[in-house]
């Protein structure tokens, strides 16, 4: 039987963009394991596990910030 705090836990959806304030990192979830919420950077990398407690919905500056990563990285890339 789960508890009244697990119950009312939503789970956020795939794709969707949240900001792990633990480390003020925006993130991609990629889905979940256990307690924890798969974050992966939105221009690729390796996925991090961040509490659902710790996170909170992607604002305006912080989509901008996730482009700007995005478009960054791929100035990096050789081709």
């Amino acid at each position: 039987m789960a508890s009244e705090h697990e119950a009312s836990e939503e789970t956020p959806d795939v794709g969707l963009l949240l900001v792990d304030t633990r480390t003020d990192r925006v993130g991609v979830v990629m889905g979940c394991e256990g307690p924890y919420v798969q974050l992966r950077p939105p221009a690729g990398g390796v996925e991090w596990d961040a509490s659902p407690h710790d996170l909170r919905p992607a604002e305006v500056l912080d989509e901008l910030r996730a482009k700007v990563t995005v478009i960054n990285a791929r100035e990096r890339r050789p081709q």
